[in-house]
This record gives structure tokens, C-alpha cells and sequence, in this order.
């Protein structure tokens, strides 16, 4: 995974390398996002003098290690930000509102991967594979606004429906989109572990996270008392691909599972063409970079074996009853591509910073 990291950030140059040396602060270095985006950066070389690891109470004291150096994640406050280039937000919503403001104050540039503020005025939702998808050119800011991570499940399925619409027109899109227990974080894939124990073992079910049994079950809506609910966030997935994608490609009717797999999401995507599915053709448009084309059984997508890879892993096949008809069969890494979006968003605003010096 490292070196398919680093062949695809040499690959472009808008991604800043040599000389030039920032800054970063990670909010919420002590989870599964936070720890990502610290892998992310270290793969993609991403020039840094220094990392600050930050978190809440729970996690203060504890050791990670960023560019083969252990160190320290320490309290949140303003004065961590001072001299910061970039803070990534990688906690929880509300963490980023209550500290957003400080880190942009002290002249930080912001990379939200917790959608909390992607409602601010000055926001923008962003996913760079989307934007060279479309051939945009990111038009440089002095101080740029908030870039939101696009949500993975909506860069998955932009990315896939742009390269089939390159070839054919798409009359209609139909996906269901099975979500892993990591989109909670570490509570969450902890809640379906405990589940999954205890149903084995018949003793009550812990429901703090999702307020209903998840283990051994899917759903398509959590318990009433479950923040966010699963509505809120497949609501969140349609308008995250719509911003990335403006009128580019079809809008997809979706519907969001919850799967009680603990990482990596699942797609089943029907896409129904304007013209009979030239299978062999679509194959060569969805396939090149973030795409691997898989073909035999030992291969297939899995939420496994994409664990750990940049790729987008999928699969196609034709509908049996509609010759207009195919399915794509698809699989990611959810934290993954949630990290790599957050750090080349902050490789492309770093045009914007002082160059061969820090702040």
C-alpha cells in the first residue's frame, strides 16, 4: 500500500515535495482517522518539520509514532496552533466546532474530516480524485476556507459513475452502500465486537453506539437514541457526491445498511445505460488510477481484502434480465481514502503557504 501511496503522489505535480517544510497539528490523533491520516502522510513523504498529535483526555499521554518517531499526543488549546500550517480534524464534530476557530485564527489552514463544518459559509467539500476526474484546476486562496473531506462512500461512487459516464451515458443509478462499524470510530468497532461476544455467550448487548443489535444483523436504520442517525448519514453521502460532482453524473437512489463487518465499505451498484452494456469497454474506462478491475474469484472485492489499499477494488457484470443493465460489485477502505482525501487537499493548499519557510 505504501508504495502505491508514493508511485501515485509522484505521479502529480501539484504535490508539493523539496524544499518547502510544514507545520501540522492532528486533532484526534488517538483515532482510527487520526492514526490514518498520520500514515497517510508519512507514505506520501508530505514534507513536514513537525507533527503535533492532539486529543482529548482520553488519549493524552499516549505514545504514536509519526515518521519513525515516537511521541507524545497532547491536550488541545489554542496555543498548539500557534505556528501551525495545517490542522487536520480527525476527533469528533463536536471537538472540530469547539476548536476550529482558534486553529484558523492562528493562521492555520483547516482539513475537516468530521463534517462538522460543512455548513460554514467558506466550506467547501472537497475530494482532489473528483477534481482531476473532472480536469479542475484548484484556483489558489491566500486563506482558504474550511476543505471538508468529501464522505468516502461519495467519492467511491463519483469516482466509479464518472468513468462509466465517459463512455456511455448512465440513465439511472441504483446503490446500496454497506457501512462498517469503523465509521464510529473505535466505539463503534468495539460495540460490535462486545455484541458479537456476548450474543455468542447470550448475556445483554451493549447499545451505547448504535441503540440496536448490529452484531450478526443489518440494518437500515439504528435505534432512536443512536447520534447520528443512519438516515442522517446516507443524507450526508448523496450531498457530499452532489457537491463533488455538480451535474457531472447521474444522481443515485441510495440506501445505507449498516453491516456488522467491522471496517471497510461494500457497494452493490446497479447502473442501468442509455445503450446495450459493452461490458469490455466500461471495464477499460473504470479501470486506471484508485480503480483495480478485479477478474478472478481469489481476487474478488471484499471488504478484507481492501483493508489497507488506496485502490477502489471492483468488480462488474452484466444484468441477466436487462441488456442495458450491469451491477458493480465494489469495496474500499473507508478510513483510507478518508486520510489520502484530507492529505492531498492539504498538498494542493499548500501552494498557498510560505514557501521555504514556516509561518
Amino acid at each position: 500500500m505504501s508504495s502505491n501511496s508514493k508511485s501515485v503522489a509522484a505521479s502529480h505535480p501539484d504535490v508539493v515535495r523539496g524544499g518547502n517544510s510544514y507545520r501540522l497539528a492532528i486533532v484526534g490523533a488517538g483515532t482510527l482517522k487520526g492514526k490514518e491520516v498520520a500514515d497517510v502522510l508519512n507514505d506520501r513523504n508530505f514534507p513536514s518539520l513537525d507533527v503535533r498529535l492532539l486529543d482529548d483526555e482520553e488519549a493524552l499521554g499516549k505514545l504514536e509514532a509519526v515518521r519513525n518517531e515516537v511521541t507524545f499526543i497532547q491536550s488541545v488549546s489554542s496555543e498548539q496552533f500557534q505556528k501551525m500550517d495545517f490542522t487536520f480534524f480527525a476527533a469528533t464534530p463536536e471537538s472540530t466546532r469547539k476548536n476550529w476557530k482558534a486553529a484558523r485564527a492562528a493562521g492555520s489552514a483547516i482539513i475537516d474530516l468530521t463534517s462538522a463544518l460543512e455548513d460554514e459559509p467558506d466550506a467547501v467539500v472537497r475530494s482532489p480524485w473528483i477534481e482531476r476526474q473532472l480536469g479542475k484546476s484548484l484556483v489558489p486562496e491566500l486563506q482558504p476556507g474550511p476543505a471538508v473531506v468529501a464522505h468516502p462512500a461519495a467519492v467511491v461512487l463519483a469516482l466509479l459513475l464518472l468513468r462509466v459516464q465517459k463512455v456511455t451515458p448512465v440513465k439511472r443509478a441504483i446503490a446500496t452502500v454497506f457501512e462498517p462499524a469503523s465509521e464510529h470510530g473505535q466505539k463503534g468497532m468495539d460495540e460490535l465486537h462486545e455484541q458479537t461476544v456476548n450474543l455468542l455467550s447470550f448475556q445483554q448487548l451493549p447499545k451505547n453506539v448504535f441503540d440496536v443489535q448490529v452484531a450478526f444483523n443489518m440494518v437500515a436504520r439504528y435505534g432512536e437514541r443512536s447520534v447520528p442517525a443512519l438516515a442522517t448519514v446516507q443524507a450526508r453521502v448523496l450531498d457530499h457526491y452532489q457537491r463533488i460532482v455538480g451535474a457531472s453524473a447521474a444522481i443515485p437512489s441510495l440506501l445505507l445498511v449498516q453491516a456488522p463487518i467491522f471496517h471497510g465499505h461494500a457497494f452493490a451498484i446497479y447502473l442501468e445505460l442509455g445503450q446495450m452494456a459493452d461490458i469490455e469497454n466500461i471495464s477499460r474506462a473504470l479501470e486506471g488510477e484508485h480503480v483495480n478491475l478485479t477478474h478472478g474469484a481469489e481476487d474478488a472485492p471484499t471488504n478484507v481484502n481492501a483493508a489497507g489499499q488506496s485502490d477502489i477494488q471492483v468488480s462488474i457484470a452484466p444484468d441477466a434480465n436487462q441488456p442495458n443493465g450491469l451491477w458493480l460489485w465494489a469495496a474500499s477502505d473507508n478510513l483510507r481514502i478518508a486520510a489520502a482525501t484530507a492529505v492531498e487537499c492539504a498538498e494542493t493548499m499548500a501552494a498557498t503557504r510560505p514557501r521555504g519557510k514556516i509561518q
